[in-house]
Order: structure tokens, then sequence, then C-alpha cells
């Protein structure tokens, strides 16, 4: 694959460092994304990545794509994640595509770890929303999350549970199960 100087511009990392080629892979996608779609061209003009990372999700066959973005950069990526999310699952066909924030777990401050990785569930389903959590202890000591997301957002949102819990299983090494509550029908 040939990497052109503007596509390095869509991949900015931390202290220099080189990106590797598969983060170079998904710059040359944004920057392809940038020049031929006109819908998201405008915003996606002042966007950049920070890294890229492929993983297999355990239990399955599928592969998701993390992307990193900074965390100031967030609320932009935000206002066109569905649209750049469908697209960039299409030029990497059979993968899905996750958008995660940027965070620095600081001492025990407003950032501190769990408030970095409650942030990061917020990030990983956005844009469904979090309508409740529970967490389970197991008889051998170990914690489960429950994740319920909101219904409405099923159909758009079911086939990627299992890549949910892989990515969030990666980022910050805990279990959760994603799932929608069960509503009861009105007969």
């Amino acid at each position: 694959m040939v990497f052109t100087a503007r596509s390095s511009k869509k991949i900015i990392k931390e202290k220099g460092a080189e990106p590797d080629e598969f983060e170079e892979s998904v710059a040359q996608a944004l920057f392809d994304l940038e020049a031929t779609n006109a819908e998201l061209k405008a915003d996606l003009r002042d966007l950049y990545i920070i890294s890229a990372k492929e993983i297999e999700i355990h239990g399955t066959s599928r592969k998701a794509i993390i992307i990193h973005v900074p965390y100031r950069l967030k609320k932009s990526f935000q206002k066109i994640q569905q649209r750049l999310v469908r697209e960039l699952e299409k030029k990497f066909s059979g993968k899905d595509v996750v958008i995660v924030a940027n965070r620095r777990i600081m001492p025990p401050t407003t950032s501190g770890v769990s408030n970095v990785h409650e942030a990061t569930l917020d990030d990983l389903v956005y844009p469904t929303e979090i309508v409740g959590k529970r967490t389970r202890y197991r008889v051998d000591g170990s914690k489960v999350l429950r994740v319920y997301l909101d219904p409405k957002d099923r159909n758009t949102t079911e086939y990627k549970l299992e890549t949910f819990s892989g990515v969030y299983k990666k980022l910050t090494g805990k279990d959760v199960i994603f799932e929608f509550p069960v509503t009861e029908a009105t007969a």
C-alpha cells in the first residue's frame, strides 16, 4: 500500500513516534474518506487520530479496530461517528470499528482509574446510551460488570456486543457483559 505525505497528517503520535503499517492504513482510509466523501469532507478536515490497533475478539472469529483519538477532539469525532464508523467498516470489511478518546489516569482526582474506565465505557458504546449497570460478584471472588444499553438502539448495536466486551477487556482488563434490558411486552 502506498502512503502519501498527506495521509500522515491524519495520524499524529505522541512524542513524535513513527506510526506502524496498520496505523498508516487507517490514516490513509481517513484521508481517502476526506477526499472522496462530500458528506464527511468538512468535518474530517481538522481531525486526526493518535493510534489504531487491530485485535481479535476472544471466543469469536471477529476482529475489531480500536481507534484512539485525542480527548480534545472527542466531541468533533462524535458528531460524525456513526457515518465515519460505517464508512470505515466498509473499507475494512469484516472488522468492527470503535473510536475511543485517549485519556490519562492521574493520581486520585477527577480522572482516577475508575473515572477513566467509566468514560471509556461511554466512548465505546457511543451513540448508544447506557441505561443501567450491575456488578456481579462470583463465588471465586471475581467481578463481572453487566452493562445495559438503551433498547431503542438494539437493531443498530446488537451485532457489536461481543466486540464491545472484547475491546473493553483489552483496554481495561475488566470483564464486562453488554446486553439490552428485558422489557415485558404489554399484552
